[in-house]
């Protein structure tokens, strides 16, 4: 009798067997869910590295010397401006609704320098992160990463639109018109002035230089 009670019934046996099918089926949804064909969860993973790698020292040093540089043709490359700073800073578009040009001349005052060193200019946006709640790693990577210094934000083709609006001879009135012939060509002093005729015609005269041809 012991051993028959110590033996578990068939039952038991196949609803524990049961149980198991259906946890490991509920698992395997479970990874499906957290990793669709095995590719987002890749990507997403390699952002949150990305994201999460601190930015490279060497590179944003050398970004400090290159807009250190930037209009200034004598610069060393050890000082920074706070007009090449936020010069800097929007090309890396740091300076936002958030962060504007009044708060980085703010905190840049503070050091008291017209120039700071770039150890004095980490302090700056080590400050400047703090005040405004900013990720300072967050900055210095767009910094880092903003490319050197240039015209980023230009509307390409807008000055060859008005240099062709202005150029347009057709669209000329009054007595700018007068110096441009049919086909744009400027007509020299004839457009410019009224010259006088002494061949001896009356002005008007449809019929000159027709006598020779006819006799």
């Amino acid at each position: 009798m012991a051993d028959e009670a110590a033996q578990p019934n068939g039952s038991d046996v196949v609803d524990k067997v049961t149980v198991e099918v259906a946890e490991m089926a509920l698992d395997a949804k479970e990874v499906k869910k957290e990793e669709p064909n095995g590719k987002p969860t890749e990507e997403a993973t390699e952002a949150n590295v990305a994201a999460a790698k601190p930015v490279s020292n060497a590179a944003f040093k050398e970004q400090f010397k290159a807009f250190s540089k930037f209009g200034d043709t004598k610069s060393d490359g050890k000082h920074l401006t706070l007009s090449q700073s936020d010069k800097w800073m929007k090309q890396a578009k740091v300076i936002d609704k958030k962060i504007t040009t009044t708060d980085t001349g703010i905190h840049f005052k503070k050091l008291k320098s017209m120039k700071l060193t770039f150890e004095d200019y980490n302090k700056f946006l080590d400050d400047l992160a703090k005040t405004k709640k900013v990720e300072l790693e967050e900055i210095k990577n767009k910094m880092a990463n903003c490319g050197a210094p240039g015209v980023h934000n230009a509307t390409p083709g807008k000055a060859a639109e008005t240099v062709a609006r202005l150029t347009d001879t057709s669209k000329y009135t009054g007595s700018h018109k007068q110096r441009f012939d049919e086909t744009g060509k400027g007509k020299g002093i004839a457009g410019r002035k009224d010259l006088v005729d002494q061949s001896g015609y009356v002005s008007g005269y449809g019929h000159k230089n027709t006598y020779d041809k006819t006799h």
